[in-house]
């Protein structure tokens, strides 16, 4: 059955989009794919907080030194192994100098007659602790960062080149990454330190001899992912050199998994460095890095818990910090990820 609809009165209809202009407009602002990951990283509260935590971590690594009274190496005896004591915490019944002597408790910085007080106590030789543990920090980051960014600079180079020209090229580099792979770092590590004084330099050099090689092998993924798709093509097409369209087309693309790769390689550099030190083949007395300062608090944890809790506070915080902003990054930068 049909319906006659020109007996409908005009008036029983009404145009809805009366403006074709506004109809069209694009109701949100475009936004670049950077903007895109910073808004996402912004909804992932853990980042965020984790973020904030190690900026301060970073901050308190350059100014805590500075805000100490006393210098980290320099040495008073008379007052060696005295607990942490803080202003006005000290009110709150914790943090108020007081220890154990002979099964009782009393106030070790009235017994030795010091009128200053030390944030996060003094160890045996009568260091502040406070100056100590953020040099520590700050030599622990020095060293992490400077092997993350020796690893991102070979290893998305090697690997670049690697996946990017194949054939016997990628075949010779990959074998050349799976012999280097094959040998354990703390080998490596000991061959260095037996050649080299121990130090910040040996300790560089050998969490780099062969840390890049999981940087390259994940850069030569996406390059080969994406060197055969459509925008490479016309580029190559068009006449661009092998450097630009590596730099200039390929690199953009994996930016994102390199960055990522790198916020995990930091926190591995942290802990491999401090493990190091524990183990004695690394930074040497009087010279602080969080590993040392976690090898001379264990000794003493039964007596002196402070000379270990302060540290490993520190260490643990980094850590979780840059595990959780890598996951934030991870979600933020990865399409497969995205809401």
């Amino acid at each position: 059955m049909t319906q006659n609809y020109e007996n409908l009165p005009k008036d029983s209809f009404e145009r809805i989009a009366r403006d074709t202009v506004q109809a069209e407009k694009i109701s949100k602002p475009s936004v670049s794919f950077w903007q895109d990951a910073w808004r996402s990283l912004k909804k992932n509260k853990g980042a965020i907080v984790s973020l904030v935590l190690f900026g301060f971590i970073v901050i308190m690594a350059l100014i805590g030194p500075i805000l100490s009274p006393y210098e980290p190496n320099a040495q008073t005896i008379t007052h060696a192994n005295l607990p942490p004591k803080i202003p006005v915490v000290e009110n709150l019944g914790i943090f108020n100098g007081e220890g154990k002597l002979g099964g009782k408790t009393v106030d070790l910085y009235e017994m030795k007659n010091v009128d200053q007080y030390y944030w996060f106590g003094t160890d045996g030789l009568g260091r502040d602790m406070f100056a100590r543990v953020w040099k520590g920090t700050q030599v622990s980051l020095f060293i992490a960062f400077v092997a993350a960014a020796i690893d991102m600079v070979i290893g998305v180079i090697y690997g670049g080149i690697s996946g990017y020209f194949g054939g016997r090229i990628d075949d010779v580099m990959q074998r050349i990454v799976e012999i280097l792979t094959g040998i354990p770092n703390l080998v490596v590590v000991i061959l260095f330190i037996l050649i080299m004084d121990p130090g910040i330099l040996a300790i560089i050099i050998a969490l780099t001899i062969t840390g890049w090689t999981g940087m390259s092998r994940v850069v030569r993924g996406q390059v080969l992912k994406y060197k055969n798709q459509e925008f490479v093509l016309a580029a190559r097409t068009l006449g661009a050199s092998d450097s630009r369209i590596i730099w200039k087309h390929l690199m953009p693309n994996v930016l994102g998994v390199i960055i990522i790769n790198t916020m995990f390689t930091i926190p591995g550099a942290i802990f491999f460095e401090a493990f190091l030190s524990f183990i004695g083949l690394g930074l040497q007395a009087p010279d602080a890095s969080l590993g040392t300062l976690i090898n001379d608090g264990y000794k003493l944890i039964q007596y002196q818990p402070h000379i270990l809790l302060f540290p490993a506070v520190v260490l643990s915080l980094i850590m979780i910090a840059f595990n959780l902003i890598g996951d934030g990054l991870r979600d933020a930068l990865d399409p497969k990820m995205k809401d």
